[in-house]
């Protein structure tokens, strides 16, 4: 089969007075495009943080001036600042509500609960993370599997193993009780952020004669403070708003914690109508989350973004 070659066409002689046609490069539209769509959906992602932010931030705002007005300044005037600030409020509920005792117990409880947590918690990940052994991987997804199951369903029997135990009604069995509920969310987060630590440091500590115990506790673990505050903050809020637990372990009403106390001076409050001591012991159970999160909160999100600077 022949093939036959058309040659190019010659371009127009200037002088004939064709025209000859030529098309320019296309428009770069795409960078200013890009751009443009990059900046719309800026300014809509603001828009929803600020939205977030308002809705967020405005009923912590009322709360607080709220805890600062009389009765009738509450039902009168709720959205207006108070005329007077009636301290008399935080002092009430400080004593007469029993809300100094209630957040004695929960200091106790959560401070007990929290560093076991973390003591418990990072030596496990450290070990699930750093040597292979048989049963790593199934001791690992147990731990996960503990974050799925319900706390609903082990309400009963846990109430039966901590009577059998003699440890119902107190604050250690309390503890105890709390850091079980927080050890798989511990050793889940640890675990990866172990990951992401050089190995070549623990093997270097070895190399000079360090103990794996020498390791962990002055080598390992300083490194993974970012990691320690943020699951600790986590971990904080998460015991400091327990209410389910306390309710069916701690019956005894001189160790109540704060949440059952705010329960109690919530009910209370319709035979009473004291509406400023319960704003006022509700802005007291609150203060000390807020303040632990505005402290951390930087080393908070380098913990969440190290694996993903790595």
């Amino acid at each position: 089969m022949k093939t036959t070659e058309t040659s190019a066409p010659l371009p127009a002689d200037p002088g004939s007075g064709a025209s000859v046609s030529k098309a320019g490069p296309p428009a770069k539209e795409g960078p200013a495009r890009e751009k443009s769509d990059g900046k719309v959906l800026n300014a809509f992602s603001h828009g929803i943080l600020a939205l977030w932010a308002v809705m967020v931030v405005l009923p912590l705002l009322w709360a607080v001036m709220t805890s600062f007005k009389d009765d009738s300044s509450i039902f009168g005037s709720p959205w207006s600042l108070p005329g007077t600030l009636h301290f008399d409020n935080w002092s009430r509920a400080w004593t007469e509500a029993d809300m100094g005792d209630y957040f004695l117990n929960t200091v106790l409880v959560v401070g007990g609960s929290l560093t076991g947590t973390l003591a418990l918690g990072s030596m496990a990940a450290y070990v699930l993370a750093r040597f292979d052994f048989p049963g790593n991987r199934f001791v690992y997804y147990l731990f996960i599997a503990g974050m799925g199951f319900p706390i609903m369903l082990a309400l009963v029997p846990l109430f039966y193993v901590v009577n059998n135990m003699g440890l119902l009604n107190t604050i250690h069995g309390l503890i105890l009780v709390y850091i079980a509920y927080s050890l798989p969310f511990t050793v889940f987060f640890l675990t990866a952020f172990f990951r992401t630590l050089p190995a070549s440091v623990a093997e270097a500590a070895f190399v000079d004669g360090a103990s794996h115990s020498r390791t962990f506790f002055q080598i390992m673990l300083p490194m993974a403070k970012p990691g320690l505050i943020s699951v600790g903050i986590f971990n904080f809020l998460g015991q400091w708003n327990q209410y389910m637990l306390p309710t069916v372990l701690n019956t005894d009403p001189d160790k109540r914690v704060l949440t059952q106390g705010l329960v109690q001076l919530a009910v209370s409050q319709g035979y009473k109508g004291d509406w400023s001591g319960l704003f006022a012991g509700l802005v007291m159970a609150m203060l000390p989350v807020l303040a632990a999160y505005i402290v951390f909160q930087r080393q908070v999100v380098q913990g969440l973004t190290a694996g993903a600077l790595k």
